[in-house]
């Protein structure tokens, strides 16, 4: 049998992964969450920002418009 890596091994359930083919797998796992996580991230905290930016506003034209009530 040949030497296993990452660009020859199968995932078939039939044959178990090297350790090294497995260790490599699993760190681009990790890096693939990583990334997907930090983008999800940025783009909740994106988000987040303008519709805080869209409250505000919101809330202060109310308070411009009429200030007696709005206390």
């Amino acid at each position: 049998m040949s030497k296993q890596t990452i660009d020859t091994y199968k995932l078939t359930g039939v044959e178990e992964p090297s350790d090294e083919v497995l260790s490599q797998l699993m760190r681009e796992a990790a890096a693939i969450a990583k990334e997907r996580n930090e983008k999800a991230h940025q783009q909740l905290f994106s988000q987040l920002r303008k519709e805080a930016a869209k409250r505000l506003k919101e809330w202060n034209n109310k308070n411009i418009s009429n200030p007696i009530t709005s206390l």
